[in-house]
């Protein structure tokens, strides 16, 4: 297929600075690249004061007033999206690429159809999961909102003219939910950026309370589906193993999460709360291993970035990760929602840390440039077809 030259590339999103979860990863990492090689990207996305101070100094962000989701603060759902138009009509992009399938990802998809512009969608979060409806509607209305979460994605996704999976895994699954024109392109992970040679002496002393403790770093949302609670359990497990518990992050669950670790009594788990985009090479780079025990994982960023700073994943044995660990050689992987046998993993990888030999390697396969290329060849291939 002949290559188009440089293009106009628009994303819309709900998800986005000063947010900091695997979405937002995923489009910045994507927008330095693109940017990188001449291409022109805009990006939509719903926000307020905090949303402008935190981009501001970044071309080409355009911000749409919004108010903040009341159970999830960090977020905001767009006032009025549709006043995206008028720019949208002085960008005239080549594409569309929706990274959310709600307020603004639906007012994208619906101007790119209005606009005879081609749309691509990424399914970057299995919204239609129950631990994840939690976080977001009342206990009442979660049944009923589940049990239409599927209709919706195939109402969103098959009106898109490409929907992309981050994982053969989700690929699968979109597909056999009905969902169709699946193409599988992972995101990216920076590998200059994330990589072994990291120093971060300073914070890994900070973090032990003696120089003979491991670390084990957990980082990432703390929310019900991401399942904490089955690594704070391991922790217990591991009291008494000179093993130290970082968990890293912030979210609508982690009031509920210290609760749990004090009811516990576990003086080996220290949260840090939201960690700065800044310092997270530091703080894989402090860690002997990392560990995701979260069940509903369509990729895992946060598993790749650790394996860039060549560091042991332990994680659940599910989705998206089950398709990435590879025991004994990248980390090893246990049985979801099995505290015992993630402790035993873990306690296996602090252990044995010399011997995966293949972290590094994993994430070169997962590279910025790699994936970008992927990225754009469904461009080229979606405005092939629906222009031509």
């Amino acid at each position: 297929m002949e290559k188009i030259g440089k293009l106009k590339i628009v994303f819309y999103t709900d998800s986005f600075l000063p947010a900091h979860d695997g979405v937002v990863s995923s489009i910045l990492n994507f927008r330095k690249e693109l940017m990188r090689r001449g291409h022109e990207v805009h990006i939509f996305t719903a926000g307020n004061s905090k949303t402008k101070e935190a981009v501001a100094g970044m071309e080409n962000i355009h911000v749409i007033k919004g108010i903040k989701f009341p159970k999830y603060k960090q977020y905001n759902v767009a006032l009025a999206p549709f006043i995206t138009q008028m720019k949208l009509n002085e960008i005239n992009p080549d594409i569309i690429h929706c990274h959310t399938p709600f307020f603004m990802g639906a007012w994208g998809l619906t101007l790119g159809k209005v606009n005879k512009i081609p749309v691509v969608s990424t399914f970057h979060t299995l919204f239609t999961d129950r631990f994840v409806l939690q976080e977001y509607f009342s206990k009442r209305a979660v049944p009923y909102v589940q049990k239409y979460s599927w209709t919706y994605a195939r109402l969103f996704y098959n009106r898109c003219d490409r929907v992309m999976a981050p994982s053969e895994t989700l690929r699968e699954v979109l597909e056999k939910h009905g969902i169709s024109k699946v193409s599988t392109v992972p995101n990216g992970v920076d590998t200059d950026r994330f990589n072994p040679s990291i120093k971060a002496g300073s914070l890994r002393r900070r973090l032990r309370k003696d120089r003979y403790e491991r670390i084990v770093l957990y980082l990432g949302r703390m929310s019900k589906e991401k399942r904490v609670e089955t690594l704070l359990k391991a922790a217990k497990l591991l009291k008494d193993d000179d093993v130290r518990f970082i968990m890293a992050g912030a979210g609508p669950s982690l009031d509920k999460y210290k609760h749990i670790a004090d009811r516990m009594r576990l003086d080996n788990v220290e949260f840090t709360g939201f960690v700065s985009d800044k310092a997270l090479p530091k703080y894989y780079a402090a860690c002997d291993a990392f560990c995701i025990p979260s069940t509903f994982e369509t990729q895992g960023v946060v598993c790749l970035e650790a394996m860039a700073c060549g560091k042991p994943v332990v994680g659940a044995d599910k989705l998206a990760l089950a398709e990435i660990i590879k025991n004994g050689r990248n980390g090893e992987k246990f049985k979801s929602l099995d505290s015992r046998e993630c402790a035993r993993k873990i306690k296996k990888a602090l252990n044995n840390a010399s011997s995966y030999k293949e972290t590094r390697k994993t994430a070169m396969k997962y590279s910025i440039e790699r994936t970008t290329d992927e990225l754009l060849n469904v461009y080229n291939k979606v405005i092939t077809e629906v222009t031509v």
